[in-house]
């Protein structure tokens, strides 16, 4: 009888590590994008009549800290910047990402990218606030 539960027991644990050891395939969906994703993107995307992205940059860090945002890095020659703060309630934490490159030879494109207790932000006041944030700051820096 003890052989029983010996071989029972060995035979589930066999059957446990096989499963662990197979091979698990990722959703097909993982990287494709849905209407919902680009519709987001279409809140996190503006166009800026600049041709100087280096300007542009600038203008994102600064408004990035107007808005109370530590800059934790930028990147200039990828156009890249990333920051953070705890948000106003204090029950969580805003990480931002905003790309900028240049998008032919007199525009620049901006792309924020807000996450909020490590989900995507989906408002788009959110995004609209920043842009208009960001128009002033550029706006004042061409002047």
């Amino acid at each position: 009888m003890k052989k029983i539960y010996a071989y029972t027991g060995l035979l589930i644990v066999l059957t446990v590590v096989m499963q662990a050891c197979a091979k698990r395939q990722p959703p097909q969906e993982l990287l494709s994008l849905t209407d919902p994703q680009l519709k987001i993107r279409s809140y996190q995307t503006r166009v800026f009549d600049y041709s100087d992205q280096n300007l542009v940059l600038r203008g994102v860090v600064a408004s990035l800290q107007d808005l109370g945002f530590i800059v934790e890095r930028a990147n200039a020659s990828l156009g890249l910047v990333t920051a953070g703060k705890f948000a106003t309630n204090g029950n969580g934490i805003v990480e931002l990402t905003v790309t900028v490159r240049l998008k032919g030879t007199q525009q620049t494109e901006v792309r924020l990218n807000a996450i909020f207790n490590t989900k995507p932000v989906d408002d788009p006041k959110v995004y609209q606030n920043f842009f208009t944030v960001l128009e002033r700051t550029l706006f004042i820096a061409k002047g």
